[in-house]
């Protein structure tokens, strides 16, 4: 399974941005897929996740204001995550991830390289 992360950049607090993760690889259908984003000096979060197969999406706690909506597209392939409302705390580097087991725990095994996002005050 290989991705392949798109769409970061800089905005204003305030703006939108969408993300893409296009995921390819034979058997990636019965996969989990998650956003995760890192800053500097910590660890990757968990922002959300959505089965391939089904749709089904699963939140973190720290984004169920419903600023951020992840969506698939299966005929392209590819994973979307809809950020709006940016703040500046929300800045980082933000990873896609494919996985097996439940949306809550899956174990993420395959990673794409990572897309930027600052946005400023």
């Amino acid at each position: 399974v290989q991705l392949q992360a798109s769409g970061g950049g800089l905005v204003q607090a305030g703006g939108s941005l969408r993300l893409s993760c296009v995921v390819s690889g034979s058997t990636f259908g019965s996969y989990a897929v998650g956003w995760f984003r890192q800053t500097p000096g910590k660890e990757r979060d968990f922002i959300a996740s959505i089965r391939w197969t089904s749709g089904n999406t699963y939140y973190a706690d720290s984004v169920k204001d419903r600023r951020f909506t992840i969506s698939r597209d299966n005929a392209k392939s590819t994973v979307y995550l809809q950020m709006n409302s940016l703040e500046p705390w929300d800045t980082g580097v933000y990873y896609c991830a494919a996985g097996t087991g439940d949306l809550r725990r899956a174990q993420y095994d395959y990673w794409g390289q990572g897309t930027l996002v600052t946005v400023s005050s």
